[in-house]
């Protein structure tokens, strides 16, 4: 019944594309992207696409620029293929912290690579936890922005059930927290924070109750960690038995590492949105849970026409 469907996958997360093709039962399409000698991006697509369901799957993470452009590059490449459909299914939406003009003559980076994305030639885009849920409308196509939510929770309920606290490291997290905290039956602490400069943020006081509890720092990124690890010292400092993070995507760059293997953090629950580095798959603290089946439930749905609702409860 899938044999208009072809799922192609960039270098960026090879492995989640696999694993995504395997659930749906489909081979993973031919394609070979690599590079000139001079860094350009190349793409050649080894098999007809015409006339089919395309789905590209490629998180712009690490290398951001590269990344962004192979996605761009196959985009056109199926389109000038003449493929019936292109779906850019994007786990980690890279520029979406820049989402707004945060001082005078700044750009908004996440529009500008939502038109690009647009131009190229998408008819859709599927990706998951965006930074900013607005982010969806400065596409002018269809864009499903899927929670791991399902994934997290699942996890969550097994290991952390009493006298837990979930926490917002940052005011703009709230609505999140408090979801996520619902659904796990525990209370919700907000950490109020005053962010000095780029991937930097001081803590400023927690709201909320944790002394003698159980906390888990909900975000949906991890970047060079410099939040979350005060944030961890902070409410470690307010009584709080253990605490661990929850986030969808592991960027883990820069001195993220070396600031976890420094924490009192117990775990670090991520999903596989983005692939772990060698040394960060060394990291015993890092449990890594995939959001394969629900990416390919949601491409499925895709393909049918059918309704993807049930996937954002």
């Amino acid at each position: 019944m899938l044999e208009r469907m072809r799922i192609f996958s960039g270098n960026s997360n090879l492995p989640l594309a696999q694993d995504i093709c395997k659930n749906l039962g489909v081979p993973l399409g031919k394609a070979n992207v690599t590079t000139f000698s001079d860094g350009e991006t190349q793409v050649e697509i080894n098999e007809n696409v015409r006339g089919m369901d395309v789905f590209i799957i490629q998180s712009t993470c690490s290398p951001v620029n590269v990344m962004c452009m192979e996605l761009l590059i196959m985009i056109d490449a199926m389109k000038r293929a003449s493929a019936d459909r292109i779906t850019a299914v994007i786990p980690y939406y890279g520029y979406a912290r820049q989402d707004r003009k945060v001082a005078p003559r700044a750009p908004i980076s996440a529009k500008l690579v939502a038109d690009l994305i647009t131009t190229a030639g998408a008819h859709r885009v599927l990706s998951m936890d965006l930074h900013a849920g607005q982010i969806q409308g400065f596409f002018n196509i269809p864009v499903d922005n899927l929670f791991a939510t399902s994934v997290l929770i699942d996890y969550m309920k097994k290991n952390y059930l009493n006298d837990t606290v979930v926490v917002s490291p940052d005011t703009g997290g709230v609505e999140r927290a408090r979801a996520f905290g619902k659904r796990l039956g525990a209370a919700l602490a907000i950490i109020d924070k005053r962010r000095e400069g780029p991937n930097e943020s001081q803590v400023m006081n927690i709201i909320g109750n944790v002394k003698d509890k159980k906390v888990i720092i909900l975000d949906d990124m991890i970047d060079t960690a410099g939040t979350v690890v005060q944030a961890a010292n902070a409410l470690k400092d307010a009584g709080a038995t253990e605490v661990s993070a929850c986030c969808t995507h592991p960027v883990l760059s820069g001195p993220a590492l070396d600031r976890l293997e420094a924490s009192p953090l117990k775990e670090v629950v991520v999903t596989d949105t983005i692939p772990l580095t060698e040394r960060a798959k060394k990291f015993s603290r890092i449990k890594v849970l995939s959001v394969a089946g629900l990416l390919s439930e949601a491409v499925r749905r895709i393909y049918y026409n059918d309704s993807v609702h049930s996937l954002f409860i």
